[in-house]
């Protein structure tokens, strides 16, 4: 069975990481929702996918310049829904059972931020959800300090052909990960051409293609057998794993 996963709620249907994705996602009956989280240099863990706001946002500048009340009245593009903090996700994701993707950013420079894996672990913890959340990064850097500060929270790394190669290709990434991470999560497009590899030195279960958007391609990454599937749009791979798989969507990771 492939658990499907929401990307940033479900991006491509309302707007990214926003309170209102979040609840419609839900809906769908995603299994897992994830979505991307910075800090601010005021201390405000904030869920935003870019270091900057200028994509995403109608306002200009740094996530990590924002003041709390600058960061209350920044509206999401498009959208009556303004920046959300990590709690106020939790609070909309975690009374409804969804497994969460938490991925831990870096700053604008490109560097990560001060205890953010520390800071993040305590909101999951103080809301219940460590056992429903994983911890993710395309940083092993990252990942090696969350296991080193919360190992009760699983962990996933995401990469594609660019950080496997700066890892040294694909056997000495997998060899880096392999004590490290629960999960491995593979851009689709690279992930089919190194398919047979993959699935050789790591399980299928905890195998994941990201991100999946056209009907052809997620009946195909369905068949495939894998664990996990990211999408844009969990609304096709819903209907279309009831249909070509026929089966129930699972209540756990």
């Amino acid at each position: 069975m492939t658990f499907i996963t929401g990307h940033r709620g479900a991006r491509n249907l309302w707007p990214e990481n926003s309170l209102t994705g979040f609840r419609e996602a839900i809906k769908l009956g995603c299994d897992a929702i994830e979505f991307d989280v910075h800090l601010t240099d005021a201390g405000e863990l904030v869920v935003i996918h870019d270091p900057t706001l200028e994509r995403t946002t109608q306002a200009a500048g740094t996530v990590a310049a924002l003041s709390p009340s600058e960061r209350a009245a920044t509206r999401l593009t498009d959208s009556l829904d303004t920046l959300p903090t990590l709690d106020e996700v939790l609070d909309v994701l975690v009374p409804a059972g969804v497994n969460l993707h938490v991925e831990l950013k870096v700053d604008s420079t490109g560097q990560p931020y001060p205890n953010l894996d520390r800071r993040v672990a305590e909101r999951l913890r103080a809301h219940g959800a460590t056992q429903r959340a994983h911890l993710t990064s395309f940083d092993l850097s990252i990942l090696k300090s969350c296991l080193a500060h919360n190992p009760d929270i699983p962990r996933l790394v995401s990469t594609d052909s660019r950080w496997v190669e700066k890892y040294g290709g694909l056997e000495a990434f997998f060899a880096e990960v392999r004590n490290l991470v629960d999960i491995v999560a593979l851009r689709h497009d690279y992930f089919a051409t190194v398919f047979d590899q993959v699935t050789q030195m790591w399980p299928k279960d905890r195998l994941c293609a990201w991100t999946v958007n056209e009907p052809e391609a997620l009946r195909g990454w369905l068949g495939r057998g894998i664990g996990h599937l990211t999408t844009d749009r969990p609304d096709l791979a819903l209907a279309l794993r009831r249909t070509c798989v026929g089966a129930m969507a699972p209540s756990s990771l």
